[in-house]
């Protein structure tokens, strides 16, 4: 977390300012009220030191040679769509990044709090392998396929970067169901509410249950976490 803060300085310069009040005569100097971004970078360090340190225990329990040191950051880019994110540094260190629009989207701190605990999930479960597995496994049946059928080495090619893309999918939504279920869990050994959190999915686009789309419905999302949330809350 010390490396956090330096990041979250750009987000001060990045949003509106609120107005100032007013003091009335006699009370003191007029005082700015604290701005937008002021309260979601506060909002932001809040919530990330109380995930971050649930998250690295419960990856030190589960896994096994795994890095758990997590670091969260914040991608300044303007102009991008909301998104948050997990990946992985050169030394293999999980990096939970979130951009501006994804921040100033959130509406309290439980869901900005279920969205760093989902992503913390997908390293604890070992999503981003998996993924790169499912990809390679189907690039090579794909390409098999083109070649054993006379394919020009093109074609072949063609059919290994599809195969790919259909292997990285494969599973997708249900990673991202298993990644809710712990984040839900996550979620409330943080102090939060993720059922509250599941409600920033009601202002996402629906992916509905299209063939072979990366995210399961928004319907399906919310309802795993409420029953996850109950299952846990009935049985601690």
């Amino acid at each position: 977390m010390r490396r956090l803060l330096p990041l979250l300085l750009v987000f001060l310069a990045a949003c509106e300012v609120m107005p100032t009040v007013d003091t009335p005569p006699g009370t003191g100097s007029a005082r700015p009220v604290e701005t937008q971004a002021e309260m979601a970078t506060r909002r932001f360090v809040e919530v990330a030191s109380r995930i971050e340190p649930i998250a690295e225990s419960q990856c030190d329990r589960l896994t096994r040679g795994q890095n758990c040191d997590y670091l969260i950051v914040v991608d300044d880019r303007p102009g991008q769509e909301a998104n948050a994110f997990q990946t992985l540094d050169a030394q293999g260190r999980p990096i939970i990044a979130f951009n501006l629009a994804l921040i100033a989207s959130v509406q309290n701190a439980d869901e900005l709090a279920f969205v760093m605990a989902h992503e913390s999930a997908h390293h604890i479960l070992g999503h981003l392998a998996k993924v790169e597995e499912d990809a390679a496994i189907a690039a090579v049946i794909f390409s098999g396929v083109a070649e054993m059928s006379g394919a020009s080495a093109a074609d072949v090619r063609s059919a290994q970067e599809l195969g790919a893309s259909v292997g990285a999918r494969t599973f997708s939504k249900e990673y991202e169901l298993e990644a809710d279920q712990m984040g839900t869990v996550l979620t409330i050994m943080a102090g939060y509410d993720p059922v509250r959190g599941a409600d920033f999915f009601l202002r996402l686009p629906d992916p509905g249950d299209r063939f072979m789309g990366s995210h399961p419905s928004n319907a399906a999302r919310r309802t795993i976490v409420q029953r996850t949330a109950a299952a846990y809350r009935a049985t601690n």
